[in-house]
């Protein structure tokens, strides 16, 4: 197998895993939040309007089935012998009733073509009774659960309306992690009030957890968010990053990150049409040659200035 000389690509990962190709298929089903529904807060994160990362085949009036048979209909015409992943990704998956839980996974997992899952949820939400179910469901099937981390700050997290705090995903990511289950995370970078360096330095920080994956975003400012407004009201108070200052913020990131976690992606994409700030006009795979070719220029690699 080729490995990525630069960084653990997602790509590579997946081969361990799989023989043939496999594609995530994003799913709603149909859950709410804890910060959403009274129980922790209201309104949600601040940043937050999922229409930005719903295909269009995601909505909740359809089932788990029928969203994952459309979604490996638009996939399968490059790839006939694609097999899926059933990611449970818009708001938090984990947050149900135990029953509920377990019939929307085995309905997945029921379907032709899908070979595994990865379900997206928020570190508040993961009970034991669900984290016993899911050691079982580990035993026969691929499973990564994502955590949205966002930030390794508490203050951050206050003003971004996460409504946990970063002890909490700690606590988390060990819980999930000590049942042999593939542990992954997700973080925004370039949130108010965090500095570069800031940001950098919670690539140690997040290196002392046993993730296997993680995301790392850009800060987008979302039509219809809560930070939006802010946005609008005071400007001063963010710092929206150009495409090669962040490119340098990212690999400064990844120099100080644990060589063995799996970069599962640098960037998201919002729809034009929800998308305020900033726009690079740049697919996924643009930018991540962008990436690659700046850190050969600087000699750089994941690890690179990582202390254990």
């Amino acid at each position: 197998m080729v490995h990525n000389p630069l960084y653990n690509d997602f790509a590579a990962f997946l081969k361990q895993h799989f023989t043939c190709k496999v594609q995530k298929i994003s799913i709603n089903a149909g859950f709410t939040c804890p910060n959403r529904d009274g129980s922790k807060g209201q309104g949600g994160c601040t940043y937050c309007n999922n229409q930005t990362f719903n295909p269009e085949y995601c909505h909740t009036d359809k089932s788990v089935r029928t969203q994952l048979e459309e979604g490996k209909r638009f996939f399968s015409y490059k790839y006939p012998d694609m097999k899926y992943l059933a990611y449970f990704q818009a708001y938090t998956n984990t947050y149900g009733e135990l029953q509920e839980l377990k019939n929307k996974y085995l309905e997945a997992l029921q379907t032709e073509d899908v070979v595994g899952l990865v379900i997206g949820t928020r570190p508040d939400c993961m009970p034991d009774e669900l984290l016993n179910y899911l050691e079982e469901l580990n035993k026969q099937h691929f499973l990564l659960v994502e955590y949205g981390i966002e930030s390794t700050n508490d203050q951050t997290l206050i003003r971004i309306n996460r409504g946990h705090t970063f002890a909490e995903t700690v606590d988390a990511i060990e819980r999930t992690a000590s049942r042999g289950i593939l542990t992954g995370g997700h973080v925004i970078l370039g949130l108010p009030g965090e500095s570069p360096e800031e940001i950098v330095s919670q690539a140690g920080t997040l290196s002392r957890l046993p993730l296997t994956t993680l995301k790392l975003h850009q800060l987008q400012l979302i039509r219809g968010t809560r930070m939006a407004y802010e946005y609008y009201k005071n400007p001063e108070e963010f710092h929206l990053f150009g495409v090669d200052e962040y490119i340098d913020l990212v690999i400064d990131y990844v120099e100080h990150l644990r060589p063995d976690i799996v970069l599962e992606r640098f960037i998201s994409q919002s729809p034009k049409k929800l998308l305020i700030a900033p726009d690079w006009g740049l697919k996924n795979y643009e930018f991540t040659a962008r990436v690659q070719k700046r850190m050969q220029e600087r000699g750089s690699y994941q690890g690179k200035l990582y202390k254990d």
